[in-house]
């Protein structure tokens, strides 16, 4: 099983929709609601690859896949499974 981490805001509507394709697939993920605290945004970004500051960001087994749209693109393109694996 693959690890998954998400960093979000507890009210961020793109985190609630990234967050529910993830229980959609019964995927376990540890999250990471950074609300307001810029120390946790600032590690965020950098173990991110782009340099964003928006949430959510995801991680999977340590790679950055990016934000909600991201990994809605690799789930419709079949690559989201495989990775999860």
């Amino acid at each position: 099983m693959a690890k998954v981490e998400i960093y979000t805001w507890r009210f961020c509507p793109f985190c609630i929709r990234a967050k529910r394709l993830l229980d959609k697939k019964e995927v376990e993920y540890i999250e990471y609601a950074i609300d307001g605290d810029e120390a946790a945004r600032d590690a965020m970004v950098a173990r991110g690859s782009d340099g964003l500051r928006s949430v959510p960001q995801i991680f999977i087994n340590d790679r950055h896949i990016g934000g909600c749209d991201a990994i809605h693109d690799l789930d419709a393109s079949g690559q989201l499974d495989p990775l999860l694996a």
